[in-house]
């Protein structure tokens, strides 16, 4: 068996008035993330560390944000498209931890959820995905509340 080790980052300006999109879940706040797609750092930083674990290049290569088809593009699609292109060349996903860092709003309550929808999009046990979060003791962007960040790391395997 062909074990591999991926790790992936994302990082999205916060502005208010917009939707905040976190492991496809809607989170209640002030501020959303601004990008080309929803603007889903963990999802964005998870497909990452899946393409690189895998050696297919990352997310920017695959769905670039210069085309217009992936303008506002709910996240959990390009996850699962991720998804595919890594059955189709023979891995299948080991486990995801996984670390969102912003000062605001507090995320604990919606990990669950987070969880249960990045497991049926990646069609694996809920127990194969990690989500924790943290703070930056109002140190730098997040702590400022001008962004927010995402860390995943993957173990893949490849049936050789």
């Amino acid at each position: 068996m062909d074990i591999r080790v991926g790790f992936g980052y994302d990082v999205h300006r916060l502005e208010e008035g917009r939707d905040f999109i976190l492991g496809g879940v809607k989170i209640e706040h002030t501020k959303g993330a601004l990008g080309h797609s929803d603007a889903d750092v963990l999802i964005h930083a998870i497909c990452d560390a899946l393409l690189g674990a895998a050696n297919l290049q990352d997310i920017g290569y695959h769905f670039s944000d210069k085309d217009p088809a992936y303008k506002g593009i709910d996240s959990k699609i390009l996850l699962n498209r991720v998804i595919e292109i890594l059955r189709v060349n023979g891995f299948s996903i080991g486990n995801i931890d996984s670390t969102i860092s912003l000062q605001k709003p507090k995320i604990a309550a919606h990990i669950p959820e987070m969880k249960k929808v990045l497991a049926r999009v990646m069609d694996i046990d809920g127990g194969r995905v990690s989500i924790k979060a943290t703070t930056t003791e109002k140190l730098g962007f997040e702590g400022r509340e001008e962004g927010v960040s995402a860390y995943a790391v993957v173990l893949i395997n490849k049936a050789t």
